[in-house]
């Protein structure tokens, strides 16, 4: 990649969401590697006569070139990074649901190589068919981590010990993770706890217990705001039930 004072050229990034803009053109919001979050315009993109709109498709990764200055840039160009497969039918919710929690978490032109990296490595699970939850808890965990609200899964908040498996513990945004009783309602087990910290959510209950966890965190950085993509998934539920 090669940078003047206006122009950047073929940064790694993804197509996170697009709007139409005028006639033939769309505002994109893309997520790059070493620029972060970026919104540019991309004129005459639209139609069919449009060189680029085959190209500007969501969960592939491709190389952007923009230049302007202030908080929109100019597309110029795009070309593929790679050539990868589509995301199965069955996991293209999980994605928009990735990029939904990109748009509303993080912050335009703070770069976050990490953050790009643990994006594209569950793009990459999704494609090769992993089981949806746990790539989509694991990278709640590590998104979280990221933009400085990781959860601490080995302290108990107020006495400082370590967490225990056989414990039972209490998630409060405002403090962490606080032991209470054996048979409070809503109480997290530790054994789950350290199992999310392990990445390893394979156990009985593992998997529910990280999703309650990370449903409250996540939902204390939102701040109220909700996720469409989680109001997709309840209405499909609901469709399909008896």
């Amino acid at each position: 990649m090669t940078r003047s004072a206006r122009r950047i050229e073929l940064a790694l990034g993804y197509l996170l969401h697009h709007r139409p803009w005028r006639d033939s053109s769309r505002i994109l919001e893309v997520l790059t590697r070493e620029h972060g979050r970026l919104t540019l315009f991309a004129r005459g993109v639209r139609g069919p006569q449009a060189r680029l709109a085959p190209l500007l498709q969501p969960f592939q990764p491709l190389l952007f070139s923009f230049s302007g200055r202030g908080e929109a840039a100019s597309l110029t160009g795009a070309e593929r990074a790679e050539s990868c497969a589509a995301l199965p039918p069955a996991a293209l919710l999980s994605g928009f649901y990735l990029n939904e929690l990109l748009l509303k978490l993080t912050t335009r032109h703070d770069p976050q190589p990490q953050l790009f990296d643990h994006y594209h490595r569950t793009l990459n699970a999704l494609r090769g068919g992993a089981e949806l939850a746990p790539a989509l808890r694991l990278f709640e965990r590590d998104l979280l981590e990221v933009l400085g609200y990781g959860l601490d899964l080995a302290t108990e908040a107020h006495g400082g010990g370590p967490i225990e498996p056989e414990a039972q513990y209490e998630f409060r945004p405002d403090a962490g993770l606080i032991a209470v009783a054996a048979g409070t309602q809503g109480a997290l087990p530790g054994r789950s706890l350290l199992a999310l910290a392990a990445g390893d959510l394979g156990a009985p209950g593992a998997l529910e217990d990280a999703r309650r966890l990370l449903t409250c965190a996540l939902g204390a950085c939102l701040e109220g705001r909700p996720l469409a993509t989680r109001e997709v998934a309840r209405a499909m539920v609901r469709k399909v039930a008896p």
